[in-house]
């Protein structure tokens, strides 16, 4: 592997702290994931969604997963009850009234922001030493972050920041913004830590070109350190700026339709970059998660029409009707034409560059070089998901509260949607030993540890020797 500047994956850890972690609004656990990795111990995870919680539960064996609305009196309990004493809150909480903010209404006070005044209370209840709070960027816009700063300060027991980061500037094989408040408790007597990073979003772009020749797109620098970062880009050994097709260029050999979830390893090629071998550690003789959608005709049809990288923009006038094989699907206006032309459909994947940001949808993105959508594995891997991290759902059928209507499979892609990118959230655990002591004073974790600590989650200080 190769270690630059940027390679969060690679760097080294200061310890196994003994820094617990609750984790509200959990999800399937993309902070836990990356907290986990960093040495952290998870110990508590809630949310709302059963089969967000199966996934949890299944993966963080160790750490108590609550099922129900925080907002439940008994739930609540239930979760400061357990998390009591634990010195990091991290959590994601809906900030749904945020866009309607106006004449200097309180965030806090609007009744759709009810989830997000339930974490400010639990961090008010459990004082930890730090609290992580990951959102849209949007929650930049009229004053709103100004309103969580304060709130989330508790009059002056909190100092905290908020940075905009990009997950692709982080190891991650997505341009995916997320706005991170970061809050240290006075008693440490010192500043949330930075969040650093690779630049690379800035400093490079897919740039469409046209003329003589048919539309394609390739990979343009805007700044003038974009050709040290194109050559990392396109580096298969370089963690710190990765690739759609380092990440998934493995399992290329998926195809629409196939129905089996799970793949024996022997039918992998040899992993051909640095991120592929990191994400596939500790094999378990069985990859998860494979399944392929169907694809219909018209849709291939249409991808055979868009160049690596391009959208239903480059679709030629001839791929613009609504039906192109005679086979009826899905909504119709009656116009006889193509009415899916929201800005991700027919998105494909560019090899060479990091993925589009994903979504709760299985055709939010398409494949770079196969005429189909991506498995949940896949989904995964470009979000930074070790191959080890099992997408399930909750046995029980039918509706439950807090389940979105759609079946299984649905589900899967929504949960994995739906995360923090496990590295996004390493390089923010790793940032906090500033300032978090126990860690600080702690002794180093061994080479083999640490690569054990990527691919298993934490061992104990016993075993680490």
């Amino acid at each position: 592997m190769t270690v630059r500047p940027g390679n969060w994956v690679t760097g080294s850890i200061p310890s196994y702290s003994v820094n617990r972690v609750v984790d509200l609004f959990c999800g399937a656990g993309g902070l836990s994931e990356g907290f986990r990795q960093a040495g952290y111990q998870v110990t508590v995870g809630n949310d709302n969604d059963p089969d967000a919680c199966a996934t949890f539960a299944a993966n963080f064996l160790q750490a108590r997963t609550i099922y129900g609305s925080i907002r439940d009196h008994g739930i609540r309990g239930e979760a400061l009850d357990a998390g009591a004493g634990a010195e990091v809150v991290i959590g994601g909480p809906p900030c749904q009234g945020f866009s309607q903010v106006r004449n200097h209404a309180r965030l806090i006070d609007d009744p759709r922001n009810s989830l997000y005044r339930e974490f400010v209370r639990a961090v008010a209840h459990l004082r930890p030493r730090v609290v992580v709070m990951e959102n849209v960027p949007g929650l930049q816009q009229m004053g709103v972050k100004e309103q969580v700063l304060q709130d989330l300060a508790l009059d002056g027991e909190y100092q905290v920041s908020a940075q905009l980061v990009d997950a692709a500037d982080f190891g991650v094989p997505q341009t995916r913004k997320r706005l991170v408040f970061i809050g240290v408790h006075r008693s440490l007597g010192a500043s949330p830590p930075a969040l650093g990073g690779t630049g690379a979003t800035a400093a490079l772009d897919l740039a469409r070109r046209n003329g003589d020749t048919p539309v394609y797109y390739e990979l343009s620098g805007r700044t003038l350190v974009a050709p040290s970062l194109l050559e990392r880009l396109l580096d298969p050994e370089d963690l710190g700026i990765v690739t759609a097709s380092q990440a998934i260029g493995d399992l290329e050999w998926l195809r629409a339709g196939d129905r089996a979830d799970e793949r024996s390893l022997e039918e992998l090629p040899t992993a051909a970059s640095a991120y592929q071998r990191l994400l596939r550690a500790r094999p378990a003789g069985v990859i998860r998660n494979v399944s392929v959608p169907r694809m219909n005709a018209d849709t291939a049809m249409r991808l055979a029409g868009v160049p690596q990288g391009g959208n239903h923009r480059d679709l030629d006038e001839a791929l613009l009707g609504r039906y192109l094989t005679g086979q009826k699907w899905g909504p119709s206006n009656g116009s006889g034409r193509l009415t899916r032309r929201h800005y991700y459909a027919y998105r494909r994947l560019h090899p060479s560059a990091w993925s589009w940001t994903i979504n709760t949808k299985a055709d939010s993105v398409y494949h770079y070089l196969q005429p189909r959508a991506l498995s949940v594995r896949e989904f995964a891997r470009l979000q930074s998901f070790p191959d080890r991290f099992v997408f399930t759902t909750d046995s029980r059928r039918g509706m439950r509260p807090g389940r979105i209507d759609g079946g299984a499979a649905h589900s899967r892609y929504r949960q994995v949607g739906n995360a923090v990118p496990p590295l996004l959230a390493r390089a923010v655990a790793q940032a906090l030993y500033e300032v978090l002591p126990a860690a600080a004073a702690s002794p180093a974790v061994p080479e083999a540890a640490q690569l054990k600590l990527l691919t298993d989650g934490p061992v104990s200080p016993a075993r680490a020797g």
